[in-house]
């Protein structure tokens, strides 16, 4: 812990899901320790506070994807963007972090001086410069760009006289009732947005260039009301949040052992849940495996039903450029529009955008390889929050803050002012950080840190794997520590 007066033990960038779990880890292993959070939004929820798109909802089962540490209070498998964003807020009045999240600061730069083995990290708040100084940090950052998300270049798209909005800034006030709505896209987010908007939109269409797989999952399952009503919420919580875990594992699993049976299991639920002689093989047989790409989740299969139900169409093919009223495709078909949605992806970024830097010299993130997913190599006190991509973000969050916890106590306990991961003299072969091959990825793949296939350095996307290393995790592993002394002042004559 830092004895200066004015400085952190621990600055934690973002205050969403990852933000709030790094809080209440580092805390519990370390009483006393002072931490602050910096949020660039003015609330807490981090994605679930900037998405406001019709129908914005897990991706992903809300047990699982909640704190182990605070049961969700509800009992629905899938939960509602507010909901998620309410839980946070909630969870962090609760438990008295809120009192500790400076809130409109947005962070520019970092950089670790190795003569006080301090981080200073350069913030912008109100128009104005802020700066703080912390012997750790730690980025809740995610790995996506909040002020931009992915739009390809289409043709002619100004041409158009209705409304364009991309997902990720949805206009509060954006009428869609009685209009004609195209959603480009076949991602999590449009297989979202087609339900809802199909409730009040006199035509919905989802244009996609390639099919995506989809799993339905039940709202509610009778399990889960069954466990809830008679067991402890706690006991309940991690009884239910284990069993979705390792069921939505076993099922990447199968997955990925088996592609031609869980290709065809994927093709007949969609088969049942479609209208009988529809185009399945055309709309979603997709040219990749299962899991090579994330599957969407669709409640209750509430996409195929809204299809089924009529209120909702999809089509297969390729802009051509866009028209006054709509978009001209490849095959000479036009689509008429009122309103466009470009749920075309996200863009990827490592540590919100900011300038990192060790003694004034820079450094990329896709110089440095992960360290058990969450450190960098040769980069002191820094820790990075990512989640899984095949199950649940937080179950991976939450096994990272405890790991970056149990270093900051192992430091605390031998007087170690820093530390650090590194390969040595090692040539380590590259591998991607995130394992999928999802277009976002491969856009951004080198403005991410990278991965190796040898340890610890391999970052796996295998929760029961990761779940037996961090309980024989050992901090010292191709580790270096060290101390600096404290600057003495020389006294006046």
């Amino acid at each position: 812990m830092t004895d200066e007066p004015g400085h952190l033990d621990v600055l934690i960038v973002g205050a969403g899901l990852s933000g709030i779990d790094a809080a209440f880890r580092i805390t519990e292993r370390n009483p006393g320790l002072r931490y602050r959070i910096v949020e660039r939004r003015s609330r807490i929820g981090g994605t679930w506070d900037l998405f406001r798109y019709p129908g914005v909802r897990s991706d992903s089962d809300i047990f699982s994807l909640s704190f182990p540490f605070r049961p969700w209070p509800g009992d629905r498998t899938i939960a509602e963007g507010d909901e998620i964003r309410d839980y946070l807020e909630d969870t962090a009045r609760e438990l008295g972090i809120d009192e500790h999240i400076d809130f409109e600061v947005s962070v520019t730069a970092a950089d670790f001086d190795t003569t006080t083995d301090l981080w200073t990290v350069t913030t912008e708040a109100g128009g104005s410069r802020r700066t703080y100084v912390s012997r750790f940090l730690y980025m809740c950052t995610g790995y996506y760009r909040y002020d931009e998300g992915y739009l390809p270049d289409f043709p002619r798209m100004a041409d158009f006289g209705g409304v364009v909005v991309h997902p990720q800034f949805w206009p509060e006030d954006l009428d869609y009732v009685g209009k004609k709505v195209v959603v480009i896209g076949s991602g999590a987010t449009a297989v979202t947005l087609i339900p809802a908007m199909a409730k009040a939109a006199a035509e919905v269409t989802m244009l996609q260039r390639s099919p995506t797989f989809m799993l339905p999952l039940p709202w509610q399952d009778p399990m889960t009301r069954l466990l809830r009503r008679v067991l402890p919420n706690t006991w309940s919580h991690h009884l239910i949040r284990w069993r979705n875990a390792l069921g939505t594992m076993a099922f990447y699993l199968y997955c990925r052992a088996f592609p031609k049976l869980s290709r065809r299991t994927l093709r007949q639920i969609a088969i049942r849940l479609l209208p009988k002689g529809y185009d399945v093989d055309t709309h979603f047989r997709p040219r990749y495996e299962p899991w090579d790409e994330r599957l969407c989740i669709i409640p209750d299969g509430d996409f195929y039903r809204t299809i089924r139900n009529g209120d909702a169409d999809v089509v297969t093919d390729q802009i051509d450029r866009f028209l006054p009223g709509g978009i001209r495709l490849v095959s000479g078909r036009e689509l008429d529009a009122d309103i466009v949605v470009t749920a075309t992806g996200l863009q990827l970024i490592a540590f919100g955008g900011a300038s990192l830097s060790i003694d004034g010299r820079d450094f990329k993130p896709h110089d440095k390889f992960a360290y058990r997913g969450y450190m960098l190599n040769d980069v002191p006190n820094m820790a990075w929050s990512v989640g899984y991509t095949n199950a649940s973000w937080t179950l991976r969050v939450d096994l990272t803050s405890q790991a970056f916890a149990d270093l900051i106590a192992h430091m605390d306990e031998h007087g170690y002012t820093h530390a650090y991961p590194t390969v040595g003299s090692a040539v380590l072969p590259e591998e991607l950080l995130l394992a999928l091959d999802s277009g976002y990825v491969r856009r951004s793949a080198t403005l991410l840190p990278k991965a190796s296939s040898e340890s610890p350095w391999r970052v796996r996307h295998n929760l029961i794997l990761d779940a037996i290393d961090a309980r024989r995790y050992d901090v010292t592993e191709a580790m270096v520590f060290g101390t600096v002394e404290p600057r003495v002042t020389a006294p006046s004559a």
